[in-house]
């Protein structure tokens, strides 16, 4: 099993040559396994997939965490969506009065968009995410609701006896320099416990961090500590701030690194890199 990392950059997309380095486009990964693969997010990242070249068989599966616009606003530009021979499930949470389908159609339809979602060329099957384990294919899914506005859930993906957990917008703690001590008490723990891979949310410095408590996101150092703790193996710092420049985004996490001494390996994400699982 393998992950491609197609839009690694939080909140808006950015095409600044200061922020090429990590990359420009919001969330979009690929968990790969031989020939199944399944989309996670649809941010600007989602564009870059060759649809045409590894997407042959009808189905395709879009899993969702949350329906703010950096991890949608590349759903309505996606190929397979105006391709009348293909089905495309897309999969997200639950827990609003409103379904899944009225909330994507805020956004795919006008004014925002100029084709109702009802118009949409594909077969479309939309399906509400609860606390949840399915399968798709081989892959087996968790999903779990975490600490982020608005209806949002977290995904720990198994295929054999490898994992992957993917938690792009998730404040584990809110206002507190630390995790809470009770295991039951961090969000998002059972996602991550003893996950071979984690892609976790990690958008400000611990400084930038205090005047942004309540927004949703994490820091690098409660990342890693959130890491940590649930006993990952691996940790990929996701969602970089489009405000820092890539050198600033370096710095800061050098900075961080040399503060800590941790059992496992922690990288900033790439946009375009595959990580082997």
């Amino acid at each position: 099993m393998k992950v491609k990392l197609h839009g690694t950059r939080g909140a808006y997309p950015t095409s600044s040559p200061t922020n090429q380095t990590y990359g420009g486009n919001t969330s979009c990964i690929e968990v790969i396994n031989g020939d199944e693969r399944i989309i996670i997010d649809a941010g600007t990242g989602i564009l870059g997939i060759d649809f045409d070249h590894y997407y042959k068989a009808n189905r395709i599966n879009i899993l969702l965490t949350h329906l703010h616009m950096d991890h949608i606003q590349g759903l309505a530009f996606c190929k397979p969506l105006f391709n009348p021979q293909k089905e495309v499930h897309i999969w997200g949470p639950s827990g609003s009065p409103e379904s899944l389908q009225s909330r994507l159609n805020r956004f795919l339809s006008p004014p925002l968009f100029p084709i109702p979602l009802r118009d949409i060329p594909a077969t479309l099957i939309i399906e509400e995410l609860p606390n949840t384990n399915f399968r798709i294919g081989k892959f087996e899914i968790s999903s779990e609701y975490i600490s982020h506005p608005g209806p949002t859930v977290g995904f720990r993906i198994k295929c054999g006896f490898k994992s992957i957990t993917y938690m792009p917008d998730h404040e584990p703690v809110i206002g507190k320099s630390h995790l809470f001590p009770e295991d039951d008490w961090v969000s998002g723990f059972n996602l991550a416990y003893q996950s071979d891979l984690l892609i976790h949310d990690s958008q400000y410095s611990k400084k930038e961090y205090k005047t942004k408590v309540g927004w949703g996101h994490g820091s690098l150092d409660i990342a890693a500590e959130f890491c940590s703790r649930a006993k990952a193996k691996h940790l990929i710092m996701f969602h970089h701030d489009p405000t820092n420049t890539d050198d600033e985004r370096t710095q800061m996490f050098e900075a961080f690194m040399s503060t800590v001494n941790y059992d496992f390996p922690i990288e900033l994400a790439v946009q375009g890199q595959e990580i082997q699982v």
